[in-house]
């Protein structure tokens, strides 16, 4: 039986990757320190015989070095994720980011696994030469925002990952994910539909980071875990990076009142300036929008879930997230 170690398998990505793992009779183990995710996102397969769970951080060298010895493969997801955590705690971002995945590139390279490390559509940042294909160029704002310090780590994570792909032989992949979304996946940092969502079941005004113009393309969690678990299978995967997303792109105040419509809320919509929510330090992105002409090539590749089916399997989510709090509080 395969055995899969997935680092941050307790967060919005990862717990969906290990209960599809479970699904399929592998084994999994996860290393997670909670700093985002969540016990509750595994309450699934927590007490399933081929699931075991460590509460700890990929800085500590030893443990990691224990789990990374006794699996065949290695989903690397865990990093400081979201605009919020990463403006609130830049030097947390940094550290984690760079020094948690260079242990795990060192400990693959010593024991000889494959890995898949997630990265981000952050990557692109200010290009704007939309969409945005692999080898596009990389346009990172000023170091005094400290919104592309998030982006830097991750590059950095990549230029790791390949030069051990290069020098060492060591099989990885890596994938650019752009807005995943779906049930799990908590506002607390920055995630805009979950935000979106709740102010609009609870009524209150829903809030639009500047003028609602710039546009995303967001992909169900589900799709991506399809794609990833694919993705692995392929031989040529291997020492690639690649896009993972949707390329349906709409305007954030468009996607404000789409959801608006569908929860028949009756909040109002409301701009506001990003700097009162960030403080200094803040800059957007206007367009995010991949190029997925080299994910379909190698798997055909096509998301499953619309915008509007995304929206409706949050909104359920949350449905229930809400009455149970008034139910217990």
């Amino acid at each position: 039986m395969e055995k899969f170690l997935i680092t941050g398998g307790c967060g919005f990505i990862g717990s969906y990757l290990a209960e599809e793992l479970i699904k399929k009779n592998k084994k999994v183990i996860v290393i997670d320190d909670l700093s985002t995710g969540s016990i509750r996102n595994v309450l699934s397969i927590l007490n399933n015989n081929n699931f075991n769970l460590f509460l700890d951080t990929i800085l500590n060298y030893g443990i990691l070095e224990e789990l990374i010895k006794k699996v065949d493969f290695v989903f690397h997801l865990a990093a400081v994720v979201g605009v919020k955590k990463v403006m609130e705690n830049p030097i947390e971002s940094i550290i984690v980011n760079i020094e948690g995945t260079k242990n795990v590139l060192n400990l693959c390279r010593k024991y000889n696994k494959k890995l898949l490390i997630t990265s981000t559509s952050e990557i692109y940042g200010k290009n704007v030469n939309v969409p945005f294909s692999e080898d596009a160029d990389i346009v990172i704002g000023s170091t005094k925002k400290k919104r592309w310090s998030y982006a830097c780590t991750k590059a950095i994570d990549e230029f790791l990952a390949f030069a051990f792909y290069e020098e060492y032989n060591l099989s990885v992949i890596i994938v650019r994910l752009f807005n995943t979304v779906g049930p799990r996946q908590t506002e607390r940092y920055g995630m805009v539909i979950p935000r979106f969502i709740k102010q609009a079941l609870r009524g209150n005004d829903i809030t639009i980071f500047g003028n609602g113009e710039q546009t995303r393309c967001f992909i169900h969690v589900k799709d991506v875990i399809n794609c990833l678990l694919k993705l692995i299978e392929k031989e040529e995967s291997y020492g690639e990076v690649f896009n993972v997303g949707s390329d349906d792109e709409i305007k954030i105040k468009d996607l404000a009142y789409l959801i608006k419509d569908i929860v028949k809320s009756d909040s109002k919509i409301e701009f506001i300036n990003p700097e009162k929510i960030y403080n200094r330090g803040f800059e957007d992105m206007e367009r995010r929008k991949p190029d997925l002409s080299k994910i379909r090539k190698i798997l055909n590749f096509q998301p499953e879930y619309s915008i509007k089916d995304i929206i409706n399997d949050v909104v359920e989510y949350f449905k229930k997230e809400i009455d149970l709090s008034n139910y217990f509080f």
